[in-house]
């Protein structure tokens, strides 16, 4: 039986053998900047004031709340009236009972021999919080250590630079060539873990995106898997899978069962889903994301979350909402439109010779080495400024997510068909001006 310390002595809140050891890593931190791609289209004020009158094109979105019709009010309104009947006291770290079910059942259909249901969904507030948590479950029951290694893409969505960075781990970009749109193979994920190990890191997870942010590539499910199980053969602990805008593409939703079924079980337990109502749902304000997980993992999220981050039950609501009503369904207003821009653009990009990658989702990626060049850019990062002032078209800079994205733009096609007709002819108009 342990001897408590007077009340007059310092006393640490755990013991002395779990106490975390000192370091003096956090001084040598580089400074995380602030995300750029909140301002991007603000540039926009410059033309309107030089031109008023003259139409402009916000092509830098990734809000289908902002470039489209978002949330259907009708939803709103039963979130709302779920709202009232559920009330106002404390929910569970991981949500409900009733949102659990509704993403297991209504949504992703769990089928009984994955072995997976409720109990393996986390309701977090937005797909920040969401990585964010499953970030630190890697570094904490994949090989129990700070500074061990998350593998992303060579050009990957900027928060997976700093997310991972903010909680102790090391960002690894793989191997990729932009012909293939930096895509992952089997060779580049074990030349991560072996270029870890050269200073004693191990891999402690890697992202597959699909649709990917910024550039649109899209994998079958098949190349996904064999992805997964590559790397969890290589020694990586946890493999995610963010399928944020699986739902917006031309096929529908990926099958999460069949994801499940291909690994055995011991491998299964080291897979997460990341998804949400973000992008199909153009509910970017709503916050509302899920993880599907292996019980260890929701284990120990639940229990910190306890502490930290409890989603709302406002945006948990909105998606039961939905769900109710058929995802697909409920968000056919994103999805529709998004889909026949997407159509249009890659016709139209490929009429104008352009190099881009434009598979599914919400963007596409064009090289646009030559207009920097004309210009004497040494990436594209001045060039979303410009654009936005002096032509009155915003895109984000490729520039922005790495340096291997610096003769690219991110050109997003989430809006009505006729606003990414008028986007995507004044990008080109004003590319070729810039060669003049």
């Amino acid at each position: 039986m342990s001897t408590l310390l007077s009340p007059e002595t310092p006393a640490y809140a755990v013991p002395e053998a779990n106490l975390v050891p000192v370091s003096n890593h956090l001084g040598s931190m580089l400074a995380i900047p602030p995300s750029r791609m909140f301002l991007i289209n603000k540039s926009l004020k410059v033309f309107q004031e030089k031109q008023p009158g003259v139409p402009v094109f916000d092509a830098s979105q990734g809000d289908g709340g902002a470039s489209l019709p978002g949330v259907p009010e009708a939803l709103l309104d039963r979130a709302f009236e779920l709202q009232k009947q559920h009330g106002t006291a404390y929910d569970m770290p991981f949500g409900t009972d009733a949102y659990r079910k509704a993403v297991a059942e209504q949504y992703w259909k769990l089928a009984p021999e994955t072995g997976w249901g409720p109990a393996n969904v986390i309701g977090t507030q937005g797909g920040r919080d969401g990585l964010v948590k499953a970030y630190q479950a890697m570094l904490a029951l994949g090989h129990g250590r700070q500074g061990d290694v998350i593998v992303v893409s060579r050009v990957p969505w900027i928060s997976y630079n700093w997310g991972p960075y903010g909680i102790g781990a090391n960002v690894m970009w793989a191997p990729g060539r932009p012909e293939e749109a930096w895509s992952y193979s089997e060779e580049g994920i074990q030349a991560c873990v072996d270029e870890a190990a050269k200073q004693g890191r191990k891999v402690a997870g890697l992202v597959i995106t699909s649709p990917d942010n910024p550039t649109g590539q899209t994998l079958t499910l098949e190349r996904q898997i064999a992805l997964g199980r590559a790397a969890l053969e290589a020694g990586v602990a946890f493999v995610l899978y963010d399928w944020m805008y699986h739902a917006v593409t031309d096929g529908g939703m990926t099958d999460v069962n069949a994801l499940l079924l291909a690994f055995e079980p011991a491998l299964r337990n080291r897979i997460m889903v990341l998804d949400g109502i973000t992008k199909c749902l153009g509910g970017s304000n709503i916050r509302n994301c899920h993880l599907l997980a292996p019980e260890a993992v929701v284990k120990m999220i639940v229990a910190q979350a306890s502490h930290t981050v409890i989603p709302s039950f406002f945006s948990l609501a909105v998606a039961m909402a939905a769900y109710e009503k058929g995802l697909l369904n409920a968000a056919a207003p994103i999805i529709e439109p998004t889909r026949a821009s997407r159509a249009w653009l890659k016709a139209y990009l490929k009429e104008q010779g352009l190099t881009h990658i434009i598979g599914q989702g919400y963007y596409a990626f064009i090289k646009v080495a030559d207009s920097l060049a004309a210009k004497g850019w040494a990436d594209s990062e001045p060039m979303g400024q410009y654009l936005a002032e002096n032509h009155g078209v915003a895109i984000v800079p490729g520039a922005f997510f790495s340096p291997y994205g610096g003769e690219w733009v991110r050109f997003s096609y989430a809006t009505p068909r006729e606003r990414t007709q008028g986007a995507a002819e004044r990008l080109v108009a004003a590319l070729n001006d810039l060669k003049k």
